[in-house]
């Protein structure tokens, strides 16, 4: 009698899931840490010789449209970090003291060789630390919706 298997989750490219998962974190670095700019509108006319409506008879208004992103834009970032910071936070203690200290720390980020020395009570080997770094990398990827499969 045959035994059946099921794959629930395809097989991800470790170096092109780890590439993308950087990325993200990269972008939440810096939806984190950079001081949003508002756009302002301009109070000066411009004048010019062209007639104001385009052929369409369209016009823009540019208050409303600097209003919408000075809005949606920080709402966007702040959900893109509250989204991470949500997915970092459920994973297991030391996959999450591994991300906060190599890829989510305000001040500088630690590299790999320090990270397994230094962020663990016990030292760890490099080769544990690339268990417990793939094990968090995937889980985020998966949840952000961003792991890039085996071909």
């Amino acid at each position: 009698m045959m035994q059946l298997s099921f794959k629930i989750l395809p097989d991800l490219d470790k170096w092109e899931t780890k590439k993308a998962v950087e990325e993200a974190l990269e972008t939440y670095r810096m939806y984190k840490f950079l001081v949003f700019e508002e756009k302002e509108a301009r109070i000066t006319a411009v004048y010019s010789d062209m007639p104001r409506s385009s052929p369409t008879n369209v016009t823009s208004d540019q208050t409303a449209d600097i209003a919408t992103y000075n809005v949606d834009r920080p709402a966007a970032m702040k959900t893109y970090v509250d989204r991470i910071d949500g997915i970092v936070s459920r994973m297991k203690p030391k996959e999450k003291t591994l991300m906060e200290k190599r890829y989510l720390n305000r001040d500088h980020f630690e590299y790999d060789n320090i990270a397994y020395d230094l962020t663990f009570d016990n030292p760890i080997s490099s080769k544990t630390y690339d268990k417990i770094r793939w094990k968090a990398i995937e889980k985020l990827a998966r949840a952000l919706g961003i792991g890039v499969e085996k071909e």
